[in-house]
């Protein structure tokens, strides 16, 4: 297992340091660690160095690791400190989710950042009344264009009105949804040889935000879900405001 708490503060220099060339504040961009497949005594190193946000691909392996996670860390925070504001865990759920699974994810993340359709957000809602919860929620948008990729089909929206109009009406079903909160929109950018050539994807993203604040001036679409440890500091340049950053915290999953 690589030194963590040494990777952590490398990672966040290099996002301070594309914060500053940007003219943003450090502040501007959470920083979600990664650590899907990874065991929980590697999120208690992270945490130990002072990370709170960490996000999981699976529903299942997510909620076992959290209970895990929890009971680790309060044997030396302590149970009375675990749920104060400097020690609250925040976790994301950032891989693909089926709309069967939205049963078990509804309520149970600070942020799910991969809703991709009308059915997921109609099954979330449905959930969050039944346990009385809301649940805060990306829009992911396939901007890229690559089949590869979850979310809503939205490539070259900047040049066909149509499917511009068609995802509004999208947001605005999804806006109004009992127990759903949007709180803005995640994309994922294609494997490139160089950081810069996924600065069109982001770039894309930030102006679909852009577009739909004008349209929906109701939204507030704080967050931008962009960039990994590849690209991330280009992703922070086009306005990211969450990377979600794994590889270069934890190290190569086997």
């Amino acid at each position: 297992m690589p030194d963590i708490q040494r990777a952590l503060a490398e990672v966040r220099e290099r996002i301070a340091e594309a914060c500053l060339r940007a003219n943003r504040p450090p502040s501007d961009v959470t920083l979600v660690a990664v650590s899907k497949t990874f065991p929980p005594e590697a999120i208690a190193e992270a945490i130990a160095a002072g990370q709170r946000d960490f996000g999981e691909n699976r529903v299942e392996e997510a909620l076992v690791k959290i209970s895990r996670v929890e009971a680790l860390v309060a044997g030396w925070l302590g149970t009375d400190r675990l749920g104060t504001a400097d020690a609250e865990l925040r976790w994301h759920l950032v891989g693909h989710l089926q709309s069967r699974k939205a049963r078990d994810a509804a309520g149970r993340f600070h942020l799910i950042h991969s809703v991709d359709s009308l059915k997921l957000a109609d099954k979330l809602s449905t959930r969050c009344l039944a346990v009385g919860c809301a649940q805060a929620i990306l829009l992911e948008c396939n901007v890229s264009g690559e089949a590869s990729k979850d979310g809503f089909p939205l490539h070259g929206w900047e040049h066909d009105r149509a499917c511009l109009d068609a995802f509004v009406q999208q947001v605005v079903h999804i806006a109004a949804l009992p127990g759903i909160r949007v709180h803005g929109l995640m994309t994922m950018a294609p494997i490139v040889e160089q950081p810069e050539d996924a600065r069109p994807t982001f770039a894309s993203l930030r102006a679909l935000r852009d577009a739909l604040r004008d349209r929906l001036p109701e939204l507030s679409l704080d967050h931008l879900s962009m960039g990994m440890t590849d690209d991330f500091e280009v992703a922070i340049a086009e306005g990211a405001t969450m990377v979600r950053i794994g590889r270069a915290i934890f190290g190569t999953r086997g």
